[in-house]
């Protein structure tokens, strides 16, 4: 197999792409992220994918680069990481027994191009959160560097009711869909 590269520096992202493929690096895009107004919040992951996926393609030619990024929804406007733990309670209170989305964006490049890229969404509902158990989400210092203010594959996963869609999305990689496309990708580059 080719060379692949992983153009992320986030745990969560390399944990799930290492149960598939043995062998990767990790380069993790520096740049800042750039955002057109204009994109929706289904358009905005993919974007941002290819911005990372791109970047470090540029050093790297010949591997396939992989770039993902993954955003929260509610209500049609997206949900970043939290600033501070104002912002982190203000997001879980709007989540708060409610239905919001998880969207994935994946991008695919060699030699400086978009080789495919395509986004992965999946419907989470959130338990009605009491004031004291967002306190104490809070307390766990887990929020602070995730989007949307929860990691599903942590305590989070206690604010949870149910999911529609691919779990691993929600942690970061659609792996079910990221394997058919590599899986794809590769038979073309045979």
């Amino acid at each position: 197999m080719q060379q692949l590269i992983l153009a992320s520096q986030s745990p969560r992202r390399r944990e799930l792409l290492g149960r598939i493929v043995k062998n990767f690096s990790v380069d993790a895009a520096q740049a800042e992220e750039k955002r057109d107004p204009a994109w929706t919040v289904q358009e905005l992951p993919r974007m941002l994918a290819q911005q990372k996926a791109l970047e470090v393609s540029g050093r790297h030619p010949a591997a396939l680069v992989v770039g993902a990024d993954t955003i929260v929804a509610l209500d049609g406007q997206a949900l970043g990481k939290p600033r501070n733990e104002t912002d982190a309670g203000r997001m879980l209170r709007a989540l708060s027994g409610r239905t919001h989305q998880v969207y994935t964006g994946v991008a695919f490049c060699r030699g400086g191009q978009v080789r495919s890229s395509f986004v992965q969404c999946t419907e989470v509902d959130f338990y009605p959160l009491e004031e004291e158990r967002i306190r104490w989400y809070l307390a766990s210092g887990e929020p602070f560097d995730k989007a949307g203010a929860y990691g599903i594959q942590g305590l989070g996963g206690l604010l949870v009711k149910g999911i529609r869609g691919d779990y691993c999305n929600v942690v970061g990689l659609p792996l079910a869909r990221f394997v058919r496309e590599l899986e794809r990708l590769m038979k073309e580059d045979r």
